[in-house]
Order: C-alpha cells, then structure tokens, then sequence
C-alpha cells in the first residue's frame, strides 16, 4: 500500500486528489504529495529497510506508488570514501555518492522509476519528456521495460553519445531547435493535447520523489546518520530540494537524529539563476540564457530555483558557481584521485566543492557528500585532449627509448 495521500500547492496549501497534475489552479504553484506519517511510522523501520531490494526500492513505503514498479535495477549506489581527493582538498571525511553507476548512467533513473511506475497506475501507455539528454534516455529504457511507447523532446545541441544513449531503447527521438527552456515550453503545450505521461509535467510531483531516495541512501550508507554537509549540483532545484526532503523525512519518522545538514548547491557560472539569485541575498530567480559546457544543468529558468534558495538558506548552506575551465579540471582531478569518470556536471560539483573548501565554507571534520549524477562517457569529447599515447614500435628499444621521455 502506498502512505501518499494527496497532492498539496507548495505556495498556499490547496489540496487534490492524486491524479497526473502538477500545479495549482489558484496560484499555479507547483504541487508536492504528502503522506500520513503516523501511519507511516507503525511500519517503516531501519530492519524492514535494510532486509529489503538492493535497490532505490527498499524505501516503497516511502514512495508514493500502489502497483508493481517499473524498476530497471535503480539505486543502492556506491558512497565511497574519497581518501585521495580529500587529501588534495584537505577534508578528511569526504564522501562520493556515485550515482554514475545507475542502469542509464545517471540519477535520473530514480525519479523516472516512480514517475514510469505512477503513469502505469494512472492508465496511461506512453511515456514522454523534455530533457537534456540523460532524463530522455532513462525515460526511454523505463518505456521499454514497461511496454510502453516513448516520445522524449531534446534541444538540437545534445551531445551525439547522449543522443545515441537515448535512441538505443527506440523511442520517438525529437530534436527541438532552440534550448531546453524551449524545449520545455514546447511540452507543455503538447502535454495539454496529448494523452501521455509527461514525466516532467503531468507527473512531475511523482517523478519529484523518486530522488528523495538519494537522502534515503547516503543516510543509510553512513550509518543511519545525516552528512553535515551536502554538495549536489543543480538545474531546476527539484534534486535538491528532494535530497533534503528525503533527509527530513527520515528523521521525522525516527530513523536519523535530527538533521542539522548545511545544503551547498552547484551551478555553471554560464547557467546560474539560482547560484546569482544567492549572491545577490534574494528568493527571486532572474532567468539566464544558458551558455556552458556542462549541458545536463543548462536550464536558465528553473522550475523549483525559489525552493532551492529557501533550502539552501534554511540549512545555513550556499551556493556556488563553476567555470566551463574549471569544470574540466575538476573532471580530470576526479578521474585522477577517486578512479571516477563523470560527466561535465560532475566537473561542476568538484569544482564548486574546491572552491568552497578554499574560501572556508567547508570544514576539514565536516562530513561531507558530494552527489555525481552522470557518467563521463557521454560527454567524454570535453576532455579529449587528455588522449596523448606514446607511439612506438613493436620492439622493447623502442619501448624504452619512449618511458624514457616520461621517466
């Protein structure tokens, strides 16, 4: 049985049924679900969790679906103590949440697994989005496992190894001339005359929860324990503000301590409405016009930015942006410490998390996690410059002759 039991507006509280709608017809304001957490309580515990799926799946009780889930294999990551990076940065309890290692290579798999699995409920027989690219591929492989049919709408400069990491599991592959804003414009108005799942509007507060279960995991990982820090990268704020949610959630229900985690998050300095609305000391987010490398966050109107900024300041936490230069550093210094390859935004992550460290924000003791949502393949063009073989002959003179330059 699912504990969901409505959708509640975010702004002024109006209440509905749980049906596939997104905002409120008052104040147009984004809708959230909500649980009875006294009956929640009399069920969940640390036991019935950690006996369950190793999977994004041993927290159902926490999820809002009544049926059998569309699951592809999602969650149970890896949080790896990052011994090597943390030397350089000098913070000894760094932590890696790698979620790199999901069935499609990023995150996106643990909301599109509920939002897939509510759709099903909800009868509908096509899934759809708007995407930079790795929403539109999980998407896609969660269509194919539930024997749905597929339409995702991408802008017409996703990467090829994306493009080819969507195509795979077939779906209707739409490429839109402009950016993801206009993207997700174009699907909201096609969500209006189509009878289709929109994973990121008709059912967006389903697929919202499906990444509470990143706090889930990391406070599982640690011993059933909040980090005191988080630093997770951001596009429209839902991950983030879900990643604390997940958090607050468990100690509600007496699984954790009370949480005092300070929420730090991430943005490319050439994508940043939610980063400069912080700065600046304000809760209004001025859209941008995306212009970074670090694609999969190039989102210069962002849905829940207003929420992020209320999380990151309640928490006492930040925020903090990320050069296109020093994002491929920071991608390269990952890579080269911790043996993880990750996408451009994970480059942002690290980035912002050396920044941070720097200025003081981070402290040494502070135990701290840092959210990698995406592989490094898909965008690996970006640091293609690291390809410089030694060439030689078939021949061990030739071998020495050439470790003899490196030596």
């Amino acid at each position: 049985m699912s504990y969901a039991r409505a959708l509640r507006c975010r702004k002024c509280g109006q209440e509905y049924p749980l049906q596939p709608r997104s905002k409120c017809d008052f104040c147009l304001s984004p809708l959230e679900v909500t649980y009875d957490y006294q009956a929640m309580a009399g069920v969940v515990s640390r036991q019935k969790i950690e006996s369950g799926l190793k999977s994004m799946w041993r927290y159902r009780d926490l999820l809002p679906t009544e049926e059998a889930e569309v699951d592809v294999g999602t969650g149970f990551t890896p949080l790896i103590k990052a011994d090597n990076l943390g030397r350089e940065l000098g913070l000894d309890r760094l932590y890696i949440k790698n979620d790199c290692l999901n069935p499609t290579y990023s995150f996106k798999d643990r909301p599109v697994s509920v939002a897939a699995t509510k759709a099903r409920e909800f009868g509908f027989d096509t899934l759809a989005c708007a995407s930079t690219g790795n929403l539109a591929a999980s998407v896609a492989a969660h269509a194919a496992k539930a024997g749905m049919k597929a339409y995702v709408f991408v802008p017409s400069n996703v990467e090829q190894g994306k493009l080819v990491g969507i195509a795979i599991y077939n779906p209707v592959l739409v490429q839109v001339e402009g950016s993801y804003d206009d993207v997700n414009r174009l699907c909201s108005v096609v969500a209006q005359k189509y009878n289709w799942g929109f994973i990121n509007v008709n059912l967006r507060p389903y697929y919202a929860e499906g990444s509470k279960t990143l706090g889930f995991e990391v406070a599982e990982q640690l011993g059933w324990r909040a980090p005191d820090c988080v630093i997770a990268p951001t596009a429209s704020g839902l991950m983030f503000t879900r990643i604390w949610k997940g958090l607050d959630e468990l100690a509600m229900l007496g699984l954790i301590e009370p949480i005092n985690t300070h929420m730090f998050l991430a943005q490319a300095a050439g994508s940043a409405p939610i980063a400069n609305a912080f700065a600046a000391g304000t809760l209004h987010v001025h859209p941008v016009k995306p212009d970074t490398i670090a694609t999969s966050i190039a989102i210069g109107n962002p849905a829940d930015g207003y929420y992020a900024l209320q999380v990151a300041r309640q928490s006492d936490g930040g925020a903090c942006t990320v050069t296109d230069e020093e994002t491929i550093a920071a991608m390269k210094l990952l890579a080269q410490t911790e043996g993880i390859f990750a996408e451009a935004v994970g480059g942002v992550v690290i980035g912002a998390l050396k920044k941070m460290t720097a200025a003081g924000m981070l402290k040494k003791d502070d135990l701290t996690v840092a959210f990698i949502t995406g592989a490094g393949p898909r965008t690996q063009e970006i640091v293609s410059d690291v390809v410089q073989p030694l060439t030689i002959k078939a021949n061990m003179e030739s071998l020495e002759e050439a470790l003899g330059v490196i030596a």
